[in-house]
């Protein structure tokens, strides 16, 4: 089955591209893989910290996921899938598209502030030629309404 992968992270613009992604994922009968990337340790000769702060980290990333998956089991009839990674967040969006051949789309979410558009998105366009599948990008200031109109 094709999937959607979509990043979760702290971003406002997360939202949006979780919403894109499970309206198509419903609208095309495809599924959505939702990844988390838990980034490299500051202080990794503290491993008795940095291992705290890791699970602490993947708690987080499990409560925020199952906010979304509820969200999509109910509303999109999608029960989405989390894969979470460690390390830097573009080396490790590449390695699980390249690891995972159902991934068929990468959708992420872009800031319209005047600040650009987001690390991520801005270092994947610019190495566009990295990916092995379409990136669509969602901004954050669409509305729900327009976006299911355009999903």
């Amino acid at each position: 089955m094709r999937k959607f992968l979509v990043v979760l992270d702290d971003s406002r613009e997360c939202l949006n591209a979780m919403r894109y992604a499970a309206i198509r994922a419903a609208r095309s009968d495809c599924g959505v893989e939702i990844l988390a990337v838990i980034p490299p340790e500051e202080f990794n000769h503290w491993i008795g910290v940095g291992n705290i702060m890791r699970e602490e980290a993947r708690e987080r990333i499990h409560a925020h996921f199952e906010v979304f998956a509820k969200w999509m089991r109910d509303k999109e009839n999608i029960d989405p899938e989390l894969v979470i990674r460690e390390g830097d967040p573009v080396t490790e969006v590449l390695k699980q598209i390249e690891e995972d051949s159902e991934v068929g789309v990468l959708v992420l979410g872009a800031s319209t502030d005047k600040g650009g558009p987001g690390p991520l998105v801005a270092a994947l366009t610019r190495n566009y030629s990295d990916l092995a599948v379409p990136l669509t990008i969602v901004p954050d200031e669409i509305s729900k309404e327009r976006l299911e109109a355009i999903s």
